[in-house]
């Protein structure tokens, strides 16, 4: 590693850092269900391990996020992350990007059998999973260990790009927190002591939703 790609990593790795502290320091005050259900930090030794188990390198930001925080539950709690998403287990995380890689490989030899030469999109090996959509996993966010873009996954092979890096996903979380006039927008609310990422779609929660900013 040059000098110039460790600093641009040190910097990443502080960025991500203060952006999580202060989305922290915000649930601990209001929400503090969710705090609770944030999972402690992963080691050096399980992240190397979930790397290896992965068979791809771990991007710096996401070892930086899961150093703070591996995951949330283990139950079910409401998406309280921006694309209305919550942070997936290092269990699920291998769960889906197994599952994703096994239908790439399915999708590969098919094309083997029939001479075609299209690219597969399904999944790519870069894309790590980081936070799903609902309990199942069967959408959610990943990061492209070679872009560092954050690309969205749906359970009928919907692709999209979300944002450019998970440090401006981050921020932007810790921006509209902290600052009034970007909630409404957001449709950022509390639930019980919890944080949620959007309006509820069940009536009961959505009759205990209040929006953080009317």
């Amino acid at each position: 590693m040059d000098g110039h790609t460790a600093r641009e990593q040190s910097i990443e790795w502080r960025q991500i850092e203060d952006a999580w502290q202060r989305i922290e320091s915000w649930l601990e005050r209001n929400a503090p269900a969710t705090f609770a259900s944030l999972l402690p930090g992963a080691s050096e030794a399980e992240l190397d391990e979930l790397q290896e188990s992965l068979g791809v390198r771990l991007p710096m930001g996401l070892r930086a996020l899961w150093s703070r925080r591996a995951g949330a539950g283990p139950d079910p709690i409401p998406q309280f992350m921006p694309e209305e998403c919550v942070l997936m287990s290092f269990e699920d995380v291998r769960s889906v990007y197994q599952g994703k890689m096994r239908l790439r490989q399915q999708d590969l030899n098919a094309q083997q059998r029939t001479g075609s030469t299209e690219e597969i999109t399904v999944w790519r090996p870069s894309w790590i999973p980081f936070a799903a959509k609902d309990s199942d996993a069967l959408s959610g966010l990943c990061v492209d260990a070679e872009t560092g873009r954050i690309w969205y996954w749906g359970e009928y092979a919907e692709r999209s790009i979300q944002f450019e890096s998970l440090t401006g996903y981050l921020e932007e979380m810790a921006d509209v927190l902290e600052i009034p006039e970007l909630v409404a927008q957001a449709r950022v609310g509390l639930m019980n002591g919890f944080l949620v990422w959007g309006v509820p779609v069940d009536a009961a929660e959505r009759a205990a939703w209040e929006p953080l900013a009317e």
